[in-house]
């Protein structure tokens, strides 16, 4: 039975209630209501998830609503999310694995028909965004005449992330109302524009507080905002010839970002609009074929189930922490950066550190991080009073959460450790942020063992989304769930690791780097190692990911790891000691074994041995296999997921252990056997192969 929403959607925005309008509910994911003025407000609320998401009942029930307001000639008509998290988060992708390509292409003709019916009404359209309208959402807002953002709104296509570009006209639609050039930067990217940026390229019309929503919508109902139409540059751009010339600078400027042979939805993207940028009708018919054509793709099938990864990380991270107060010991690159992540996501965090220079720089470090986040001054405001330097560790007593971010040696952690007996408070949970020392050896010095786990976060804190989370022999089972969620409230990614050396990602990515190291001994060049990695689809190759870790972590790993396995490692280079000892260490010393004052290296050179690539890539799979046979992870899907979140194992690849069965498992032991026959002993395959 209906009922007004005042009483179950009229929802919280932070402090300010939304502006639904006098919008009633039903069972359909869009309710409506009428104002006095004779507009007409459409609610869209799918499902119990905190987003919405554009599946077929969604799209269904915008044509029933339209079949309405067909026939009502409304004043005008709103369209808004009744759900605080935002506007919608795009389409739902769990059904298009089921879909062959007839079924893609009726469907989304299906939803085209439906958007150009929105486009067409013959009253003003006004969509009202708060927080994210990605994809299939920002689609929605684009069939609409008005945009009104408020403030905090964004806006953006992140198809190309699933191997694949937009689906439901965002192609023509974007590119004709804003700057075309604009709009396919913003496609083939993937990224978003936030509040401000929307406004400036002309995709809001209209940005405002949500108190003064209502007074917005009237604004545009009673024609009180102008706007400019296409200007010459956008009409340049239906001429074939400056549209030739731009996909040629686009075709360049995204091969070197996304390769066509590893990404093909940009390059696609670039030939429709190259095609047909002056026709919509003949773009949106070339979309439609071309999305379903690319649904196909073994390169979106991998990123779909990379984003699938991804998810079920989530939901391992989901849960009441128990977590107010974090005290972080430790004001180095890796303490402030975990300082100041959790402050912004509103954790009460108090950082200590002996040193009263690196307590400033974490300051200073936590702005950047708030402006890099596109924070407003005010909200910036809140962050850095929730993050309190202390010096003397008053904080300690309060804390529910201590983290441990001091040096990388067991004697100064134990130290720290004993510092803390009869310090924390009843039930308080102590975690260090080792990334290799194993728990088994520090967890005597800590107060209560049962309390003590691992937090090892990826540097930077505030881009890297994975966490290990590390349990030893007898860490409380409700000590790892409240990490994990404690991960989860930071908007981060745990993975439940055992205690073991170089836990999970650094036992797999270590000999990756090292090898590279040996290859350069035997007269490789660096920049052939680098792009051979590059190639295989790894973000950075290794060497250049050495020094971006740093040459003195990746060492101290490296040895941590060779006095703690069984498995030969490869030898550890003379001249990565070299580099140690003279402080060039890598990026943040501007010199490690490339020079970094021009940015990162991302070299293009061709050559090396025919066996270069796979001595680089198969002994990280082999130790991932050796991980899942020792049940230091859970399963290969958890494996995949650490290893793309963790390291960026090239995404279009499904992870190190999908990869590994695509390949078979069978031919790249029989591989190893052949790379340890002629280099040795570290390539001896896992026993662990033989279950795969």
């Amino acid at each position: 039975m209906s009922h007004l929403l005042h009483g179950r959607v009229l929802r919280h925005l932070g402090e300010t209630k939304l502006e639904l309008g006098p919008v009633v509910a039903d069972d359909s994911p869009w309710s409506r209501g009428v104002t006095e003025d004779g507009v007409v407000w459409l609610v869209l609320d799918h499902g119990k998830s905190s987003v919405n998401t554009v599946s077929r009942e969604v799209i269904e029930g915008l044509s029933a609503e339209l079949d309405k307001l067909e026939s009502e000639r409304p004043r005008a008509v709103v369209i808004r999310s009744g759900k605080p998290a935002g506007f919608a988060a795009g389409a739902d992708i769990s059904g298009f694995d089921k879909m062959d390509d007839e079924g893609a292409v009726a469907l989304l003709r299906q939803g085209h028909h439906v958007l150009d019916r929105l486009a067409a009404l013959d009253c003003p359209t006004i969509c009202v965004v708060h927080g994210a309208a990605l994809g299939a959402g920002f689609e929605i807002a684009l069939a609409c005449d008005w945009r009104i953002a408020v403030d905090g709104a964004s806006f953006g296509f992140p198809e190309v992330q699933l191997g694949l570009h937009p689906g439901l006209g965002g192609t023509f639609r974007l590119p004709t109302l804003i700057d075309p050039t604009e709009a396919m930067a913003l496609m083939l990217a993937g990224k978003t524009a936030h509040t401000s940026k929307a406004k400036k390229l002309g995709i809001a019309d209209i940005v405002t507080e949500e108190r003064h929503v209502g007074a917005a919508v009237m604004a545009v109902v009673d024609g009180k905002i102008d706007r400019d139409g296409p200007g010459l540059k956008a009409r340049a751009f239906n001429f074939e010839t400056a549209r030739n010339l731009a996909a040629r600078q686009m075709r360049a400027q995204t091969e070197k970002k996304a390769p066509k042979a590893h990404y093909p939805a940009p390059h696609a993207l670039i030939d429709l609009w190259e095609a047909h940028g002056h026709d919509p009708r003949a773009m949106q018919k070339a979309e439609i074929e071309s999305f379903a054509r690319l649904l196909g793709t073994e390169t979106s099938k991998n990123l779909r189930r990379v984003f699938f990864l991804r998810q079920s990380l989530k939901d391992d991270a989901r849960g009441d922490d128990g977590i107010s107060h974090l005290h972080v010991i430790g004001a180095g690159a890796m303490g402030a950066e975990i300082a100041a992540w959790a402050a912004l996501k509103g954790k009460m965090v108090t950082l200590g550190d002996l040193d009263l220079d690196p307590l400033g720089k974490a300051v200073r470090q936590a702005q950047d991080i708030c402006k890099d986040k596109h924070l407003s001054d005010h909200e910036t405001r809140d962050v850095l009073d929730r993050l309190m330097p202390d010096p003397r560790g008053y904080g300690i007593a309060r804390a529910d959460l201590v983290i441990e971010a001091g040096p990388e040696t067991p004697e100064v952690k134990s130290k720290i450790y004993a510092g803390l007996k009869g310090r924390m408070k009843a039930g308080a949970i102590l975690a260090s942020n080792t990334s290799s020392l194993k728990l088994a050896a520090l967890r005597d010095a800590a107060p209560n063992p049962a309390y003590f786990a691992g937090l090892h976060f990826f540097n930077p804190v505030s881009k890297m989304q994975l966490v290990e989370v590390i349990h030893h022999d007898t860490t409380d089972d409700a000590v790892i769930r409240r990490l994990a969620a404690f991960c989860g409230s930071l908007d981060r990614l745990p993975v439940r690791i055992g205690d073991y050396p170089g836990f999970l990602v650094n036992r797999a990515l270590t000999p990756y780097l090292m090898e590279a190291m040996v290859l350069m001994d035997e007269g490789v060049p660096k920049e052939v190692i680098d792009s051979a990695a590059s190639a295989f689809g790894m973000p950075l190759g290794p060497v250049a990911l050495s020094d971006q870790v740093g040459l003195d972590i990746c060492l101290h790993v490296a040895e941590s790891l060779k006095d703690n396995l069984e498995k030969p490692m490869p030898e550890i280079s003379a001249r990565l000691r070299d580099k140690v000892e003279a402080g060039e260490t890598g990026k943040k010393t501007g010199q490690g074994f490339y020079n970094w004052s021009h940015g990162t290296p991302r070299p293009d050179a061709e050559g090396g041995p025919e066996d270069l690539t796979d001595r680089l890539i198969l002994p990280m799979l082999d130790a991932c296999v050796e991980c899942l046979r020792e049940g230091v992870v859970r399963d290969s899907d958890a494996v995949d997921g650490a290893m793309i979140f963790g390291t960026g194992f090239a995404p279009f690849r499904g992870g190190p252990m999908h990869y590994a069965r695509a390949r078979g498992p069978g031919a790249i032991r029989d591989r190893l056997q052949q790379l340890q026959a002629d280099h040795g002993p570290r390539f001896q395959p896992d026993p662990g192969w033989k279950d795969l």
